[in-house]
């Protein structure tokens, strides 16, 4: 398995006797068929198989047990094809490295539960944190989550979010290439279990006007060569290092040009808006949810556990090209020494506009297009993405952000074809 610089997880399916020459040989495929990766006429590429990813999956074909490896993609005389995003991420882990920085990630994953692709139709009522036993949404988030057990992937809790049909699954925090890896596995599993049991899952933003969109609520914490945890200093009010300030002084600073990364879709920003607990405003606190960057509170005996929680990305992201973008944005901020704002400890979905100027608070770009041109004027992108993924990555977004320009919407008949 690998991915598509959109997300999407493609795959080839090899028989036993083929898999001695794969590990060391690894399999030809055409990468001009693939989106973001080759032209035409240089379309031989080369995947070859992490083997640390190697996991028996519990989905069996014909009776026959099915293993899976995660692939990197490699060019014709194997190098590493910088159109990967699995490389993107590597080479920012790297980059990291070199530095004395280890960086773990943890991610929450929202998702909505329906009666079938065709129909939004809820499936059930429920509201957050509600208890309903005898539900079959309650059993596919038990069945998901033991099934991620046996696939090695630690569920830290799953349970009901804020709107109807909707669920979340959090997963254990670890080194940020094999979250990015979880993440892709913990969303196909989702997918299968609930196929299997006759529901259909999305990760849609935005999947139904009016209630609570899906996000990819992720935590973050920088560890050193001896694995104390970077972000943590027992003197400060918040249990926050000058490194830590640093790390999201960067990520605030370099929000904007790179949330066409992490909020991928024209949908994502119908989830962006005032009212529905998500974070349009960049700032940070503590208690504050309606920040973009969040504190969890310090608990005594945990330090290890001092982390920022990133609150605007959604699950229709590119996992590996999220977090290189989110490594390199605190990486920077580090490097340059760039201190965050004050916090903001009140609810800023109830400033208006004139306190959010007192408090010098900015938006997120309110529409993809708006994300996309931060994107095509940041050079910290075009570095951190490195230039074919950046120029790839480019053109597929504005590709869909002028056909959704073209398209007319039901909203748009609804409202106007009588007149």
């Amino acid at each position: 398995m690998f991915s598509d610089l959109s997300g999407r997880l493609k795959s080839v399916t090899i028989s036993p006797r083929e898999l001695e020459d794969c590990l060391d040989n690894g399999k030809w495929f055409d990468g001009s068929s693939i989106e973001g990766f080759t032209r035409i006429h240089e379309s031989d590429m080369l995947l070859i198989p992490d083997a640390s990813t190697y996991i028996l999956l519990p989905w069996p074909r014909d009776q026959k047990k099915v293993a899976r490896m995660i692939c990197d993609v490699h060019e014709p005389g194997k190098a590493s094809f910088a159109g990967d995003p699995r490389y993107v991420l590597r080479r920012t882990r790297e980059e990291a490295e070199a530095k004395g920085y280890f960086y773990n990630v943890g991610s929450e994953i929202e998702f909505f539960l329906f009666r079938s692709k065709e129909e939004r139709t809820y499936h059930d009522k429920a509201g957050y944190f509600d208890f309903s036993p005898t539900d079959l949404a309650t059993d596919i988030r038990a069945i998901t989550a033991s099934t991620l057990e046996r696939l090695g992937i630690h569920v830290e809790m799953s349970h009901h979010e804020g709107a109807p049909s909707q669920h979340e699954i959090d997963i254990e925090y670890s080194d940020v290439l094999q979250s990015a890896d979880n993440v892709m596995l913990l969303k196909q599993t989702i997918k299968t279990v609930a196929d299997d049991n006759g529901l259909y899952a999305t990760f849609m933003p935005k999947p139904v006007s009016g209630i609570n969109g899906s996000g990819m609520h992720t935590h973050q914490s920088l560890l050193n060569n001896d694995g104390d945890n970077v972000f943590y200093d027992e003197t400060d009010n918040y249990k926050l290092s000058s490194s830590a300030y640093h790390f999201m002084g960067g990520q605030l600073r370099y929000i904007r040009e790179m949330v066409a990364v992490l909020c991928p879709t024209v949908n994502s920003y119908k989830r962006l808006v005032r009212g529905y607990e998500a974070p349009v405003y960049i700032c940070w606190g503590q208690r504050n949810r309606s920040a973009l960057i969040r504190v969890p509170r310090y608990s005594v005996g945990r330090e290890r556990s001092t982390r920022l929680e990133l609150r605007c990305p959604d699950p229709s992201c590119n996992p590996y090209l999220a977090f290189a973008a989110m490594l390199a944005a605190g990486l920077k901020g580090i490097e340059e020494r760039i201190k965050p704002p004050d916090p903001v400890e009140e609810d800023v979905y109830g400033f208006d506009d004139g306190k959010l100027a007192r408090f010098y608070i900015k938006t997120l770009p309110q529409d993809l297009g708006e994300a996309i041109e931060a994107f095509r004027k940041s050079k910290f992108m075009r570095e951190t993405m490195g230039e074919h993924v950046f120029s790839k990555y480019l053109e597929i977004k504005k590709a869909e952000w002028t056909e959704f320009q073209k398209s007319v919407t039901n909203w748009e008949l609804k409202r106007y074809r009588n007149l």
